[in-house]
């Protein structure tokens, strides 16, 4: 995967300590992390009673909804990818998917009311869960195109 986060035709400086590590610096743990936070929100939800797979799409918001969007130009990016011989495309695309997810989860650290789970909330828990499961599809298949196992669990 990091090798492929690079044009190829860019010079590469292999970093093997970056690429064992667990932070953002890495992108595989980065997108990986992604995942796992993802299935972990929704073995808790679901733990809870609150996933119900149905679609409140409408009470998201604008980054959501953005996130959404951009989950949609999934098959595009690898459609373009393919087309230039260019899988460092896919790379980035997951990372930049990664970044908004994070983004996105980490809003709830600061204000409850942006928390995927949402027990007084059960419309907009699951809209968030629906969304929450379509970006982790999107990366579990993106990371599965790049040879990389999408963790559950971290």
């Amino acid at each position: 995967f990091t090798m492929l986060t690079r044009k190829a035709d860019a010079q590469m400086d292999f970093d093997f300590a970056k690429v064992v590590e667990a932070s953002r610096d890495n992108p595989v743990f980065y997108v990986q992390y992604a995942h796992a936070r993802i299935q972990s929100t929704l073995r808790k939800a679901e733990k809870e009673g609150l996933y119900q797979a149905a679609d409140h799409l409408a009470l998201l918001g604008g980054e959501e909804l953005a996130m959404i969007r951009e989950a949609a130009n999934f098959p595009r990016t690898v459609e373009a990818a393919a087309k230039a011989r260019e899988p460092h495309r896919i790379a980035f695309y997951l990372n930049d998917l990664a970044a908004a997810f994070h983004s996105l989860y980490n809003q709830g650290n600061d204000d409850a009311g942006k928390r995927f789970i949402l027990a007084q909330e059960p419309e907009l828990t699951s809209a968030r869960l629906f969304l929450a499961t379509n970006i982790g599809q999107v990366i579990r298949n993106g990371l599965r195109l790049m040879g990389v196992e999408a963790a559950d669990n971290m």
